[in-house]
């Protein structure tokens, strides 16, 4: 199963962080390929987004549901394509180092299923670390500007 972890540092409260991950505007967007989203209630959120893997290139159509929501610490969630049950898992967490600077950490695991799933793990491998640290830098910038509101 493909994953990546992801650490920074940031100069930013925690509490600013919150403000900003609370709401699914302002980071969804930042995903690669990102398409549209839609957040169907507290615990879940519709998110389509064009997969580039290489070989294979498709909108993809995915389901995330909040496990756990444990503010300002901790969110985790479980993927899954609007028609199967399983893809994925992760989770973000906060950590406050001091009074204004706080440790980020994202998790992300991919399994991919069915008769390409093989192949589309051993691309997803690559391409998950690519997404992660796109991701990771994309939030990293918007926060610094969400800071500045």
């Amino acid at each position: 199963m493909p994953s990546e972890i992801q650490h920074v540092e940031l100069d930013i409260p925690i509490e600013v962080i919150w403000d900003f991950i609370r709401d699914e505007n302002n980071w969804a967007p930042l995903v690669p390929g990102y398409i549209y989203h839609e957040k169907v209630n507290d615990r879940q959120i519709t998110w389509e987004f064009k997969s580039d893997l290489g070989i294979m290139k498709k909108k993809v159509t995915l389901v995330i549901d909040i496990k756990e929501w444990d503010e300002p610490s901790r969110v985790s969630f479980e993927l899954k394509r609007s028609n199967e049950k399983y893809l994925g898992e992760g989770y973000f967490e906060a950590k406050a180092i001091n009074r204004n600077k706080t440790k980020l950490t994202g998790f992300l695991e991919i399994n991919a299923t069915g008769p390409m799933g093989s192949l589309a793990n051993s691309l997803l491998k690559k391409a998950v670390q690519k997404w992660d640290e796109e991701v990771a830098a994309a939030i990293s910038s918007k926060l610094e500007e969400f800071k500045r509101r």
